[in-house]
């Protein structure tokens, strides 16, 4: 169909033309005859690069013409800044929430398309932010997503919600891998599109001994100049112009892939010296400095390990064509745009803890193999799988190029998930009593697919009795009511397992350190921890034989192996915390955990939640504690010792000036001004001591009682958790 003859918003033909785009695919097509202006609900489940993405800004340029407002969910906060590019221009207002979960967020609502993740609309849904009832389009990016174990539930039950919420609301589900899109679309009073159709050709074949198998009969011999068969086949694919993406289990195998290669393919664009030189200024580890001298190569690792900015350079240059080879864990694979005309998926197996090898999953084979073929650029696309020998060849091709994603399976059927949503439900007034709760949840994709009813019910049942336990809910079976204390915890958005053990353990503490209390926040369900190396078991032990009489939870040597596990990896996340508050250098973080940058923000951004939450709580059960986790909060998002916290209250001032004004003996305010201009400029240069003077300015010092710093009015209100880069 020509974009000429759409009966759409002129915004929306602009947006076409500036894109270039004149016709559109026949699965888009398809979704116009389906009702996608018509306010049909539609569960479009095309290959990657179909455009799926189009399709939905057709329909939300469609309600936005007719003063509509659009909801859009990803699974990734990487993924909402990529759509909030994508997004804006043409007098389209776009927003983005991935933040702070206690907030209601008002501003959003003057947005024409928010763009947030799961999590944070559920924050938003409990905080009942009130221009959620102006939604009446509904985009759920990945919505195969409802089958995570870590994050299906939230999806399902946010979609519930919202149909309740606003039943005249208009649903479009998009996935490139569902093994049972009926299910899915039944749930969701759906149109179904789907098919296999790509604007781009895509061969899938396993690779052998030089030569690659294809799926439909054909083969492809492969130069083999090294003695690498992953290598090879990247060196193949860039002879002819090509760029390549290979996926491996590891992000050890990610860096030790890129090495190798770049000592093999040679530069052919100069824009590489740039890249490696912007990744040089941000190399504050070895993990870093490699990296940099990789690209330099013009080849790249990719994995959560980096910090935000470095996969930024990194995406940046692959998509400017600079970077030729990329070798990346999975996570790339997920909903990420950075395609390749030969992906390369060199390991099938991944390690999982308890377990041990486990073939991955076809859904996420699809995944990566999708990123093969860039429409425009590529004559086609390959997705090679690497067989260790020729009797593994038909075994990998039947297992995953011929078989059809794992089908879609609800995932809110389990304590550890309802808890928190049946306490966000009763607080946000979705259901008031048992009756009216089971009736909800008969909603849901779980009863859609006809589980087994009584054992939901039975779970529903545990999680009542705990919810009562814990003072969260008070009352009987037949009207229930949350408590000042399950209120709070609701729109803190945590686990109320997590409450009730901070709750209990705050109560019966005794002596404050910062290490017990990150402790015991390390060993809540919501806080990820670090996976415990051999190496890190005799620093551990010894910590333990040294200070583990301060921690307020004890080892549990008489409990099963994972429990004592727990312990461990709690305690190495919480060592890290306190050396990042300790203004032990980054570098020194990641050697001595054996983590990456990008691992160190992961840790302090996750804690810095649970420090606001554990300090609301304690305010309310134990205020003895509250003064020394106020504390904490600002010096974890600083990254500071105490000694500093009157320093970094001026805009401007992260952990390295204040520690420099510091060591030249400038303690607070009172200090800076007796100091004087000329020597803050000598410490700190110009600019920086320019833009204190003018914040104590308009401040109020008190001589005696040292200084009060007042906001400066011309602050841009700019806040949230810093990069581990930004502190300066």
């Amino acid at each position: 169909m020509d974009t000429g003859l759409l009966p759409v918003a002129p915004h929306l033909m602009q947006l076409l033309s500036g894109k270039s785009i004149t016709r559109l695919y026949p699965p888009q097509e398809e979704c116009l005859g389906m009702g996608l202006l018509d306010g049909r609900n539609l569960l479009v489940s095309i290959p990657t690069a179909s455009g799926k993405t189009l399709v939905a800004e057709i329909a939300m340029h469609h309600h936005i013409a007719q003063s509509g407002k659009c909801l859009y969910i990803v699974p990734l906060k990487a993924l909402a800044r990529e759509k909030l590019d994508d997004f804006g221009g043409h007098g389209v207002r776009v927003g983005i929430s991935t933040g702070d979960f206690d907030r209601r967020d008002a501003r959003l609502g003057m947005n024409d398309i928010i763009v947030a993740t799961s999590e944070k609309v559920d924050s938003l849904l409990r905080n009942n932010a009130p221009w959620l009832d102006a939604i009446t389009l509904l985009v759920i990016d990945e919505i195969h997503l409802i089958d995570s174990e870590s994050r299906g539930a939230t999806l399902e039950m946010v979609i519930a919600k919202l149909r309740c919420r606003n039943p005249g609301m208009q649903i479009i589900g998009l996935s490139a891998t569902i093994g049972n899109p009926e299910d899915l679309a039944d749930w969701l009073d759906a149109g179904l599109v789907s098919g296999t159709w790509r604007p781009v050709d895509l061969h899938e074949g396993t690779y052998c001994q030089g030569t690659i198998y294809f799926s439909d009969g054909r083969e492809r011999e492969v130069s083999t100049p090294t003695k690498y068969d992953d290598l090879n086949l990247c060196t193949d694919i860039i002879t002819e112009g090509g760029q390549c993406l290979v996926f491996v289990s590891s992000r050890r195998n990610a860096e030790g892939f890129a090495k190798r290669a770049a000592g093999v393919i040679k530069p052919d664009d100069p824009a590489v010296s740039g890249l490696a030189e912007d990744l040089a200024k941000l190399a504050g580890t070895e993990t870093g400095r490699v990296l940099a001298d990789c690209v330099a190569h013009g080849v790249a690792f990719h994995h959560a390990g980096l910090r935000s900015e470095q996969r930024k350079i990194i995406e940046t240059g692959f998509r400017q064509g600079a970077i030729r080879v990329i070798a990346s864990t999975p996570t790339l694979a997920a909903g990420l745009n950075l395609p390749a005309r030969r992906v390369v998926i060199r390991d099938c197996f991944r390690f999982k803890a308890g377990v041990g090898m486990q073939p991955i999953p076809v859904r996420e084979y699809q995944q990566m193999a999708g990123r093969a073929g860039r429409p425009g650029l590529d004559p086609y696309g390959e997705a090679v799988l690497v067989a260790k020998d020729a009797t593994a060849v038909m075994e990998v091709s039947d297992y995953y190029i011929n078989a059809p994603p794992e089908e879609v399976r609800s995932r809110i059927a389990s304590e550890a998930a309802l808890s928190t949503h049946i306490l966000s439900l009763f607080d946000s007034r979705f259901v008031d009593d048992r009756s009216s709760l089971v009736g909800f949840m008969d909603r849901t994709f779980y009863a859609q697919q006809k589980k087994e009813r009584q054992a939901l019910e039975n779970v529903i049942d545990r999680v009542l009795a705990f919810l009562d336990e814990s003072g969260m809910i008070a009352g009987a079976q037949d009207g229930l009511r949350v408590t000042k204390y399950g209120t709070l915890v609701s729109r803190l958005y945590i686990n109320p397992y997590s409450a009730d053990l901070i709750t209990r353990t705050l109560q019966g503490a005794g002596t404050y350190s910062d290490t017990a209390f990150l402790h015991l926040l390390c060993s809540t369900p919501d806080m990820p921890t670090l996976y415990v190396r051999r190496p890190d078991l005799h620093r551990l032990d010894r910590y333990l034989y040294e200070s583990g009489d301060s921690l307020w939870l004890d080892l549990p040597i008489y409990e099963d192996e994972e429990s004592v596990e727990r312990f461990y990896q709690s305690l190495k996340t919480a060592l890290l915390l306190q050396d990042w508050i300790s203004e032990v250098p980054e570098e020194t973080i990641c050697e001595r955990y054996g983590v990456g940058p990008g691992d160190v923000y992961n840790a302090v951004e996750s804690v810095q939640w649970l420090i606001h939450a554990g300090n609301r709580i304690s305010h309310m059960f134990s205020p003895d504690y509250s003064g020394a986790v106020t504390e904490l909060e600002v010096r974890m998002k600083q990254g500071i010792r105490r000694e500093l916290l009157p320093l970094t209250r001026l805009r401007g001032i992260g952990r390295v000036r204040a520690r420099r004004l510091f060591n030249n003996g400038i303690s607070g305010p009172d200090d800076i001004l007796n100091a004087g201009m000329k020597r803050i400029t000598g410490i700190l240069g110009r600019g920086i001591a320019e833009q204190i003077w003018r914040q104590l300015e308009v401040g109020q010092v008190e001589r005696g009682g040292g200084a009060t710093v007042r906001d400066d009015p011309r602050d841009d209100g700019r806040s949230g958790q810093m990069h581990l880069y930004e502190f300066e």
